[in-house]
């Protein structure tokens, strides 16, 4: 096979090739792993809604809502109720924060129907390991004043210990403990703006 001239319109029809061949392989990449990709995270979200509610019999993920409020980004908390027949037995918050000590963590937290925490899931982090990343084990401990399961935020100052709050921060990772206890607290909030509507239907 006969070599072609390296010139510059040789040169623009083989790079031109070479970026439709690696953009089809891209798109058919993406068009393969998209759909196992969306299952996947979709199942991450419904493992961490049954592991931080009480009994339910509904469909949560059916029945979220997104509350929008002030915050660090536009971004709206994902709500989903939970109900047994028609009792409405506490919702799950999909939040975040910014302020980790390595960006952003996204939280699943879990609210009984009184606003009393019962379970918690971290969604992902890219907090220190051995530090920050302990958030997930060090905040349900029931040494010291670790927990914050069977709390409820507005009764309990639910910030650090070192800032006044009732909660004990993780050993050296007082601001990813911060934020940490920073999503709850808006969580919260995103959970009595939820429960408020509802009430008022």
């Amino acid at each position: 096979m006969k070599k072609l001239a390296s010139t510059l319109p040789n040169m623009i029809v083989s790079l031109g090739v070479i970026t439709i061949v690696a953009a089809s392989l891209l798109a058919w990449a993406h068009s393969v792993t998209a759909e196992p990709i969306a299952q996947a995270e979709k199942q991450t979200r419904v493992d961490a809604i049954k592991d931080v509610l009480p009994a339910f019999d509904n469909d949560p993920l059916a029945n979220a809502t997104e509350i929008y409020q002030l915050g660090e980004t536009n971004a709206p908390f994902t709500v989903y109720p939970a109900y047994e027949g028609d009792k409405f037995v506490g919702a799950a918050v999909e939040g975040y924060t910014k302020n980790g000590f390595s960006g952003e963590i996204k939280i699943m937290y879990g609210f009984d129907a009184q606003g009393v925490v019962s379970g918690f899931q971290v969604l992902s982090h890219a907090e220190t390991p051995g530090l920050g990343a302990k958030m997930n084990e060090w905040f349900r401990m029931e040494e010291g004043n670790r927990s914050v399961l069977g709390k409820d935020p507005a009764v309990v100052n639910m910030t650090v210990a070192k800032d006044g709050g009732a909660i004990d921060a993780i050993t050296a990772a007082t601001i990813s403990s911060r934020a940490f206890l920073s999503a709850l607290n808006d969580c919260f909030h995103a959970f009595e703006t939820y429960k408020k509507d509802l009430n008022n239907e």
